[in-house]
C-alpha cells in the first residue's frame, strides 16, 4: 500500500511539474526548463509521450519473453502473462499514438501527417491488433496459446525496426529523423538537470505503473481461467 501511495505522489509530481514548470531561454531557477530549438513549448509532452512509447516496447518485449517460456514449458500461466503484457502494450501504444498526434498538431499543424514515426506506430497497432483477433478466433485453449505465442515472437521482431530504426533512417518531421538538424534524437535532447530529473522520474513512474497493472492483469486472468475450468467440470 505504501509503494502505491509513493507511485501516486510520484506521477502527480511529474504531471504537475511537466506541465507547470516554464521553458525559458536562459534557465536560472531550479524549476526552469531550457528552450530546445525546434520544439520550444512542445517539448513538455516528452514527459508523457516518450514514457508511453517506452512502456509499449517493454510490454511487447515481455509478451515475447513469456510467449517463448510458454512454448518451452507449455504452462498456461505463461500464456496469461504474455497475453496481459500484450494487452497493456496495446493500451500504451494507443496512448503513445494519441500523445504523438497532439504533439504533431501543435508542432506541425495537423494531428496526422504520415510521418515515418507515426506510420511505424500505426503499423504496430495493426500487427498487435491482429494478435487479439487471432486469439478471439480460436476456442481450444492450448492451440490458442501456442499460435499466439508463435505470432507474438514473430511480431516482436518488427518492434525494434518500427520504433528505433525506420524513423531514424527516413526523412520526416519528428525529432530524430534522418534530416533533423535541430532537436536531434530524444536521447540527445539538450536538457538541463531539472528537465532530466522530471524525464527520468516519469520513466520510472510509468514503468512501476506498468508492472503493477501487468501483475494485476495476469493474476486476474489466471484466476478467471481456473474458475471457468471449475464451472465446466462442475
Amino acid at each position: 500500500m505504501i509503494w502505491q501511495i509513493i507511485l501516486f505522489l510520484l506521477l502527480t509530481f511529474v504531471s504537475i511539474a511537466g506541465i507547470a514548470f516554464p521553458i525559458v531561454e536562459n534557465p536560472q531557477a531550479w524549476y526552469e526548463f531550457p528552450n530546445i530549438p525546434g520544439l520550444e513549448q512542445n517539448a513538455k509532452i516528452i514527459f508523457f509521450h516518450v514514457p508511453t512509447a517506452w512502456i509499449t516496447v517493454i510490454a511487447f518485449l515481455m509478451a515475447s519473453v513469456y510467449s517463448f517460456k510458454y512454448l518451452k514449458n507449455k504452462n498456461l500461466d505463461d500464456d496469461a502473462k504474455a497475453y496481459s503484457a500484450a494487452q497493456i502494450g496495446m493500451v500504451f501504444c494507443i496512448l503513445a499514438t494519441i500523445t504523438g498526434a497532439v504533439w504533431a498538431k501543435f508542432a506541425w499543424g495537423s494531428f496526422w501527417s504520415w510521418d515515418p514515426r507515426q506510420t511505424s506506430i500505426f503499423a504496430l497497432l495493426l500487427i498487435y491488433g491482429a494478435l487479439f483477433a487471432l486469439r478471439s478466433s480460436i476456442e481450444s485453449e492450448e492451440k490458442r496459446a501456442t499460435l499466439s505465442a508463435v505470432y507474438s515472437l514473430i511480431a516482436f521482431i518488427t518492434v525494434p525496426f518500427f520504433i528505433f530504426i525506420m524513423p531514424r533512417i527516413m526523412k520526416g518531421l519528428h525529432p530524430g529523423s534522418a534530416d533533423d538538424n535541430s532537436a536531434g534524437p530524444v536521447v540527445n535532447f539538450q536538457m538541463n538537470s531539472a528537465m532530466l530529473l522530471i524525464f527520468f522520474l516519469s520513466l520510472i513512474g510509468f514503468t512501476i505503473l506498468y508492472v503493477w497493472m501487468w501483475r494485476l492483469s495476469y493474476k486476474s486472468q489466471i484466476i478467471k481461467d481456473k474458475l471457468n475450468k471449475q464451472l465446466i467440470r462442475g
